[in-house]
């Protein structure tokens, strides 16, 4: 099979990595912006807001993340709706796009746990079953888990045992690599059909999403395994004392790679969608008023929670963990 395919395998395959919950955070194989601090769920309610003061979203819009895994992002985005602006918790319509009926199930029930009957989420099992006037979109980490081919000087890798050979040439995938300049590395499979995809979900949106990447391609392989908050280059050799067989870690660890976020640019671009901006995680969250966000909490509540927040809401933003690795990309369809 060729990589693509057993990477999907992998991740969203029967028993896949992603096809039931798994947990994030420190119980996990690795932490997202999400386990990591409410405050980036809060941030992100503060920047809907201002898209309906600003006229771009109606206060009846649909709010719709894209692979909710638990459902606690949307959910701290719901929870800082109603402290900031309460009345759109009852006019916004909230959707997530879930492939799998656990996680549904899951989502529901944590829904249910948070908020009553409150809130009210609609699934969808992808973009290609919605349509809607006005909408924003919202995902984090999700780009870099798209399967993706292996390219290495001219051709494309097949897997056969868990053992890779770079054997096939593949017309598409070489035409990529030379676009973005690859002599090796990760070709990202699905990113045109998603945009266009999401192009046809709504009439007028906007789309925020937040991955670890750079504009331009890395010139090397940064395919990568997570287990256990240890991370493992895919090609790690067999005598590093790190070593693990593939075949105990698959569909049993998350693997992944670096997002070429030109590539995520070009396939909205040609899907008729505007892009609007790119910058790194602390930069964005700033922009879009976070330390706002602690300044309020600091006036409202006792000096040892703010304090608490305030250490979690740091690792969004630091340097040397989220706050530049991790990068924002905005696009709108006006």
């Amino acid at each position: 099979m060729n990589f693509s395919e057993y990477m999907a395998e992998w991740l969203y395959g029967e028993e896949g990595y992603y096809a039931s919950y798994k947990n994030i955070g420190k119980g996990g194989d690795f932490y997202t912006a999400v386990s990591t601090s409410k405050f980036f769920g809060g941030t992100i309610a503060k920047h809907i807001i201002a898209l309906v003061d600003e006229g771009f979203l109606k206060p009846d819009a649909t709010i719709c993340e894209i692979g909710a895994h638990h459902g606690y992002f949307l959910a701290d985005v719901c929870e800082f709706l109603y402290t900031l602006r309460p009345e759109l918790l009852s006019s916004l319509h909230f959707v997530i796009i879930e492939r799998f009926d656990e996680l549904q199930e899951q989502q529901r029930n944590y829904f249910a746990e948070s908020f009553g009957d409150v809130v009210q989420i609609t699934h969808y099992k992808s973009l290609s079953e919605m349509y809607v006037k006005n909408a924003f979109f919202i995902a984090n980490e999700i780009f870099d888990a798209f399967p993706c081919e292996l390219y290495y000087k001219g051709k494309t890798a097949s897997v056969e045992h868990h053992n890779v050979e770079f054997d096939v040439d593949d017309a598409w995938i070489s035409e990529k690599a030379k676009k973005y300049h690859k002599e090796r590395g990760e070709i990202a499979i699905g990113y045109e059909a998603f945009a266009k995809e999401m192009a046809g979900a709504a009439e007028q949106f906007e789309f925020m999403s937040f991955d670890y990447g750079e504009m331009q391609a890395r010139p090397d392989f940064s395919l990568r395994i997570y287990t256990k908050h240890k991370v493992l280059p895919f090609f790690l050799p067999e005598d590093n004392q790190d070593y693990i067989p593939r075949a105990e870690l698959y569909k049993k660890s998350d693997i992944t790679y670096d997002v070429t976020f030109e590539h995520v640019k070009d396939a909205y671009e040609e899907a008729g969608v505007q892009f609007v901006e790119f910058k790194a995680q602390m930069t964005a969250l700033v922009d879009m008023g976070l330390l706002d966000l602690l300044e309020m909490l600091q006036k409202n509540t006792d000096e040892k929670i703010y304090k608490q927040e305030l250490e979690k809401a740091k690792m969004l933003i630091m340097p040397n963990f989220l706050g530049e690795r991790f990068k924002m990309v905005r696009f709108r369809k006006m």
